[in-house]
C-alpha cells in the first residue's frame, strides 16, 4: 500500500500562495520540449484552467500547457511546473472536500496526454476512476500501466 503524502503547508496555502508567473529562457536541458521562452505559471493559473472544464469533459496537461503557453505568448509551459501545480490544485480540492465544501475543482478531469490517470493524484488512480466513472467515462485498465479513460479523445476539451 502506498504511503500517503503529506505537507506541513496545507495544499490550499500553496494554491493561493502569492506569486507571478515567470518568462524564461528554455533552459538548453529542457530543449526537447521547444526553444525560445518558456512560462513557470502558477498553482492558480492551472486550478483556474481546470474549473473550465466542464462536466463529461477531459483535458490533457498538454492542452493546459499549451493554452497557458498561448495567452503569456511563450513557445512553451514548463512541464515540470505544471505537474506540480496539477497535483497542488488536485490536493487542494480534496483539502477543501474534508472540510465540507461541496464545490470543489475536478481535478480528475486531468489526463495525462494519453488518457492515462494520474497515479499522484489523492487516492491515485482508483479514486480518479471512480470520479471519471460517476460522470459517464469508461475507464480500463492496460496491463500494469496506470489505466486509461475509454475513447478519450472524443471527450476532450480544448482551452480557447
Amino acid at each position: 500500500m502506498k504511503a500517503k503524502f503529506t505537507s506541513r503547508t496545507r495544499w490550499r496555502e500553496k494554491l493561493e500562495k502569492p506569486q507571478e508567473p515567470k518568462i524564461v529562457k528554455v533552459p538548453p536541458k529542457m530543449s526537447r520540449f521547444g526553444n525560445g521562452m518558456m512560462l513557470i505559471p502558477t498553482p492558480r493559473l492551472i486550478d483556474d484552467l481546470i474549473r473550465t472544464v466542464p462536466k463529461g469533459k477531459l483535458v490533457t496537461v498538454g492542452e493546459l500547457r499549451r493554452k497557458l503557453a498561448k495567452d503569456f505568448g511563450t513557445d512553451v509551459t514548463c512541464p515540470l511546473t505544471t505537474g506540480i501545480f496539477v497535483r497542488i490544485a488536485a490536493e487542494a480540492a480534496e483539502e477543501d472536500r474534508a472540510n465540507g465544501k461541496k464545490r470543489i475543482t475536478a481535478y480528475w478531469r486531468v489526463v495525462k496526454d494519453d488518457g492515462r490517470l494520474n497515479p499522484k493524484f489523492p487516492g491515485g488512480v482508483g479514486q480518479q476512476g471512480k470520479c471519471l466513472r460517476a460522470e459517464g467515462f469508461k475507464v480500463v485498465r492496460d496491463g500494469k500501466k496506470a489505466p486509461v479513460v475509454y475513447d478519450f479523445q472524443r471527450r476532450l476539451h480544448t482551452l480557447n
